[in-house]
């Protein structure tokens, strides 16, 4: 066990080292922290925008692979339209102070996977929100329990196989400054402009092919923007994803108090098809997308049907990449749901210049080793091993070509104009001067047949 964790340490901070961060949706860099969610309005389905001034709010939620206390603090960042930290002070973008801790926590019941369910609700009594924009969340572990951290891992080195930690840090101190070991990211709105959205499978490429195309106006006070093709800024997003949104946008109709993106070959996504989905909601018996369920001490273990390419269309009511915790027993979800190691396989010979990915909301959008699919020769087929809480889960498989950073769904799961994604449409301005960039409009919106 002890040579096991060193090399597990070594290969970590190997994986670590030639890593980078990207902070657009929630990022895990602690192997014992898993399922960080962020939901608005205790509604699984809202997209992570809470409105300013109002009585919306976002829950942040992770379990810690332990039923002992860990001290986990919190401090908010006011980012730009593309992420990056605002020139703003704290006191300029919310009432009260960072560095506080989470103390809202309980342990699980009756659970194989032992862990400690951390929440926390933004705003609250001692945060407010003063100015719209994206917010970042930075979860911190505190220094002096973090240098314990090996003890507690070689607890659940079973766990620790299958998770890999995928920050420049695992927490503690690096350089002389603290590093989280969770980032949960959401945004404020400040309805300022209009924003009407469509979507079509008429593009400007394939007419109802394989592709869709978005277009968008915002119409706005005139008083209040000079130069809107630089001071709106557009950002567009594909189920979430955070591979393959388009920023950077030029207007293509300028009108007095409206602007208009239409017929722009940036706004041409492929359809690829609708998500595959799976339910692992009782140890006792398969449901959805399961093909058996067994027990393997100390943990149950869920094989999933084996998948195979996808060349039409295929419909079903998917959640476009969105997972839900649930335990069809359970009066809790959050604490009286377990924890599986799910067993993913896909029949389909080798392809090489590039690498496998499951991709969906309980990867973080992400393409990471804890994600990739390899190919076993022995069984002709991909595979791969997450741990994951019990729920119903929404997955897809993206092929990622070598020296890019952008999934294909072509290649596993095909691409067709009938899929039904859901599109997230982000306005942001800065006027000449600005400090900040406002988030002034925002429409999430669902492709329908025409």
């Amino acid at each position: 066990m002890k040579r096991h964790l060193i090399y597990l340490f070594a290969a970590t901070l190997l994986f670590l080292a030639n890593s980078t961060t990207h902070a657009q949706s929630n990022k895990v860099y602690h192997p014992m922290i898993h399922t960080l969610q962020t939901v608005v309005n205790d509604h699984w389905l809202l997209d992570d925008v809470i409105t300013l001034g109002t009585d919306d709010w976002v829950t942040i939620s992770f379990d810690h692979l332990s039923h002992d206390y860990h001290r986990f603090t919190y401090r908010i960042v006011h980012c730009n339209a593309d992420w990056t930290p605002s020139d703003l002070f704290e006191v300029d973008y919310m009432d009260g102070f960072n560095d506080q801790p989470i103390e809202d926590y309980e342990n699980s019941l009756n659970t194989t996977m032992l862990y400690t369910h951390y929440r926390l609700d933004l705003p609250n009594d001692d945060i407010q929100f003063k100015v719209s924009g994206n917010y970042r969340v930075e979860i911190y572990l505190d220094e002096e329990e973090e240098e314990a951290s090996p003890s507690a891992l070689s607890q659940r080195e079973g766990a620790i196989h299958h998770r890999e930690a995928e920050s420049p840090s695992m927490g503690g101190v690096r350089g002389g400054h603290p590093s989280p070991v969770a980032v949960a990211c959401f945004r404020v709105v400040e309805p300022r402009m209009a924003l009407t959205a469509t979507i079509t499978g008429n593009t400007d490429i394939d007419t109802y092919e394989r592709h869709q195309q978005v277009s968008f106006a915002v119409s706005y006070n005139p008083a209040e923007v000079v130069d809107p093709a630089t001071e709106i800024k557009p950002y567009v997003y594909q189920n979430g994803r955070t591979d393959n949104y388009v920023s950077g946008l030029k207007p293509t109709h300028l009108t007095t108090g409206r602007v208009e993106y239409t017929h722009n070959t940036q706004l041409i996504f492929p359809g690829g098809n609708e998500y595959r989905r799976f339910e692992i909601i009782n140890m006792h018996y398969a449901t959805q997308g399961v093909d058996k369920i067994t027990y393997f001490e100390p943990y149950f273990h869920a094989a999933l049907l084996t998948d195979v390419p996808r060349r039409h269309y295929s419909y079903d009511a998917d959640h476009d990449g969105r997972y839900l915790i649930r335990y069809n027993l359970a009066e809790d979800n959050d604490i009286e749901a377990d924890y599986l190691f799910v067993h993913f396989r896909l029949d389909m010979p080798r392809r090489t210049g590039g690498t496998l990915y499951l991709s969906g909301e309980f990867t973080y959008n992400d393409f990471t080793p804890t994600y990739a699919v390899a190919y076993n020769d022995a069984e002709r087929a991909y595979e791969a091993t997450v741990m994951l809480k019990q729920g119903a889960y929404d997955y897809q498989y993206l092929w990622v070509p070598d020296g890019t950073s952008r999934g294909l769904t072509a290649p596993v799961e095909g691409n067709s104009y009938e899929a039904e994604n859901e599109y997230q449409v982000y306005i942001y301005h800065r006027p000449f001067g600005g400090r900040y960039d406002r988030l002034v409009a925002t429409q999430q919106i669902k492709f329908a047949q025409e």
